[in-house]
């Protein structure tokens, strides 16, 4: 659903919810109703430009050492229990990190990415959704999450001695995929 904000001299500005900034479409017949089409094309692209601000980001921590609980918006950090005397990232720390450089915010944990974004078919993933694996159906949520590279290919944290890395997505685990924003 689009809001339109406002509208001045022919201009519609829209909510975004990438960033802190709204998405401005120019209309030249000043008719709110055609903005939407504007709009739709200007919130794709922004879209797609998130999605490699935080490709990038979650790419460059390759090397970083797995630490449980560790990472968040603000990047690598101890983690807690097991991983707390390591600087590092837990696989949803990864990927809020790699969101947050983005302007996104998707929550702290597997579960709560898994909430967070549009649920889309496997055959419609693209560089930068979020790509998920449950081993126990019977818990409440996912409980691993890594970041699409392309369509054989993820960023992820994977597990407490390793480090971020690039590993493939096809696993008999997979859960599904979610495009934040």
């Amino acid at each position: 659903m689009l809001i339109l904000m406002a509208m001045t001299g022919g201009w519609c500005t829209f909510p975004e919810i990438i960033g802190p900034t709204a998405v401005m479409a120019r209309c030249a017949d000043q008719d709110p109703a055609r903005c939407g089409s504007t709009y739709s094309h200007a919130a794709e692209r922004m879209r797609y430009a998130a999605s490699g601000t935080a490709l990038r980001a979650a790419m460059d921590m390759i090397g970083v050492p797995y630490s449980w609980g560790g990472g968040g918006v603000h990047g690598p950090s101890r983690g807690v229990g097991r991983g707390a005397r390591t600087r590092g990232f837990d696989c949803s720390g990864l990927t809020q990190y790699a969101w947050a450089s983005a302007g996104v915010l998707i929550g702290r944990t597997a579960r709560q990415q898994w909430r967070h974004g549009t649920r889309v078919p496997r055959e419609q993933l693209r560089p930068g959704d979020l790509v998920f694996y449950d081993s126990d159906p019977r818990q409440r949520g996912p409980e691993h999450v890594g970041l699409v590279v392309d369509g054989e290919h993820m960023v992820n944290a994977p597990f407490t001695g390793a480090s971020v890395r690039v590993e493939p997505l096809d696993r008999p685990t997979f859960k599904g995929v979610v495009r934040p924003g």
